[in-house]
């Protein structure tokens, strides 16, 4: 099997955790899991409870802007986002269950403590999650641009506290009508 993301290198055997094994690119250090091993090393090993959080600033530079075809069988795979702080995106084949992970991406899943939860990232569910977070931080952001720091904290405050409020209605009505 050859690396999706160099093309020409050969895929090694290699293990990115203690009984996982994974197909290596010794050239970019991407891997190629498959996700049949993965559920058997995870029904097999516990969470493990991390005291000294990785750095929080993960991140893999040279993630693949295209769409990479699977080292098995050579369909493309689909790109699915892992977080909304990260642009990292994990590809997945959905023909034969083979996962790409790019460099660091591993380190990147165990420091947002995904890596026994892995098959959740690639719901619908889980990608409409992100999406709904990247646009509200757009939004923050434009928000800040446009009022200052303090006053979009104030702004998020309230928003935040009338979300759930019974006499919401009420409130935005009078509000609205200065």
């Amino acid at each position: 099997m050859k690396c999706p993301k160099c093309r020409t290198t050969d895929l090694k055997p290699t293990k990115i955790e203690d009984g996982l094994p994974v197909m290596g690119c010794p050239g970019c250090d991407g891997a190629s899991l498959s996700l049949l091993y993965y559920r058997d090393w995870a029904e097999r090993n516990e969470p493990v409870e991390q005291s000294d959080h990785f750095d929080a600033d993960v991140t893999v530079e040279n993630d693949a802007k295209t769409a990479l075809s699977c080292p098995k069988c050579s369909k493309l795979m689909t790109k699915y986002s892992v977080s909304s702080e990260h642009k990292n995106r994990i590809d997945l084949c959905g023909f034969c269950d083979e996962a790409w992970l790019d460099g660091s991406e591993w380190t990147l899943l165990k420091s947002l403590e995904l890596a026994h939860k892995l098959p959740k990232v690639f719901t619908d569910q889980w990608q409409r999650k992100v999406r709904d977070e990247k646009m509200e931080s757009k939004k923050v952001d434009r928000l800040k641009r446009l009022v200052g720091e303090s006053d979009t904290a104030k702004a998020v405050e309230v928003r935040d506290w009338l979300k759930n409020h019974e006499r919401k209605m009420a409130i935005v009505q009078f509000i609205g009508s200065e």
